[in-house]
């Protein structure tokens, strides 16, 4: 039974973690609805959140390993910097999009996820499902080479609010870049760019928390289950969210958002 609870939250975890809908906050949700506190087990979610990394690590591995090409193409030889000149000005983009995250999240996390309850949760699915329904007619004409320091700066300020508990990163970041006008893959690309500095940065502060507390043995192979699953689910439910964004029907997410932030109102009043 053990084995198949860890399980099924590895496909919760995988399924909601690239979706606008907050995989945190449904979670928090289930933990709320059946009571259990197998989801304060920090080192089973360092596990879990490792296992979506994996995932999407591979989906944008092409693209990754060309960025840090250019990059370091473009700061250490000077015959490539015209045909690397693009990827560099995107990888500076992405480190300011990133900047403001950074420094709210040093300051202020733990104060910010004090601040969770089942109530607020509510919320916060409801502005993600407001957010979300705002863009679902904008279409943008920006590719990766035209999104300019003054975009990356209005991105980087509305991931701040991903900080808040329920509140979708990708979602956020979605939005963002729908209203700074990007076309859809590139805002679908943008945001998960995006993700990799983030989620990076909370996997070493987790690391360094597992290091402390380290899991115990006969725990091992049901978060190894859990981050296995985490990891499939997570490739699949990325690809439905790309042909959802490419389709122009991101706004099928604020409905769900509405809906569920109107099942905990009742469920929980």
């Amino acid at each position: 039974m053990k084995f198949i609870i860890y399980i099924l939250l590895g496909i919760l975890q995988g399924f909601t973690e690239p979706l606008p809908i907050s995989s945190s906050g449904h979670l928090f949700l289930f933990k709320n609805i059946f009571n259990t506190n197998m989801l304060n087990d920090l080192n089973f979610e360092i596990f879990v959140n490792f296992g979506s990394f994996i995932a999407i690590f591979l989906i944008f591995f092409k693209d990754i390993i060309k960025l840090i090409k250019d990059f370091f193409n473009y700061l250490f030889n000077k015959k490539k910097r015209k045909d690397t000149l693009n990827g560099f000005n995107y990888c500076i983009l992405i480190l300011i999009s990133s900047i403001p995250v950074g420094i709210i999240g040093a300051l202020f996390k733990d104060k910010i996820e004090s601040i969770l309850s089942i109530k607020f949760l509510g919320l916060a699915f409801l502005l993600t499902a407001l957010s979300l329904f705002l863009v679902k007619n904008i279409k943008g004409n920006k590719d990766d080479q035209d999104i300019t320091i003054k975009d990356a700066i209005i991105i980087g300020i509305l991931q701040m609010f991903a900080l808040i508990p329920g509140v979708s990163r990708s979602g956020t970041v979605l939005v963002g870049c729908l209203f700074c006008k990007l076309k859809r893959e590139t805002a679908l690309k943008y945001t998960f760019m995006l993700y990799f500095p983030v989620s990076m940065a909370s996997m070493g502060l987790g690391i360094l928390d597992f290091l402390h507390n380290p899991a115990s043995s006969s725990l091992l192979l049901s978060y190894f289950l859990g981050m296995l699953f985490a990891s499939v689910v997570t490739y699949f439910s990325y690809r439905w969210l790309s042909e959802l964004v490419k389709k122009g029907k991101l706004w099928k997410f604020s409905i769900y958002c509405f809906i569920l932030a109107v099942f905990i109102f009742i469920y929980f009043r």
